[in-house]
């Protein structure tokens, strides 16, 4: 297993392979990730992320899902590991108490 750091494109990426459980393969991900964050989203980006996220653990693939309409070609499928939702739950955590953290004054002055 590479490193642990989690940049926000993969914590972005792990969550989208969560979100579409046992349907998660290139095109998908990248379709959802534009949905949910509104951002131009490269496959080769999304590629890059998901080799690199299973290199670390967070994620496993396998071949599947061939279709009439995919002219009988596989899909790469990726699915979390457990030590990809470990991540991101701590990845949340994390997140969840420097926002708790951040003093009222700071929403609630004229600075934004």
């Amino acid at each position: 297993m590479k490193g642990t750091y989690l940049g926000e494109f993969e914590e972005l990426v792990l969550l989208t392979v969560g979100i579409l459980y046992d349907d998660a393969y290139g095109l998908a991900i990248v379709d959802e990730l534009e949905k949910q964050t509104g951002r131009n989203v490269m496959i080769s980006s999304a590629h890059k992320a998901l080799v690199r996220l299973e290199d670390k653990g967070y994620l496993k693939s396998k071949m599947g899902g061939a279709t009439e309409q995919r002219g009988g070609r596989e899909k790469r499928l990726y699915e979390l590991t457990h030590a990809g939702a470990k991540v991101l739950e701590q990845s949340k955590e994390l997140r969840n108490s420097m926002w708790s953290k951040v003093p009222k004054i700071v929403w609630e002055g004229n600075n934004l």
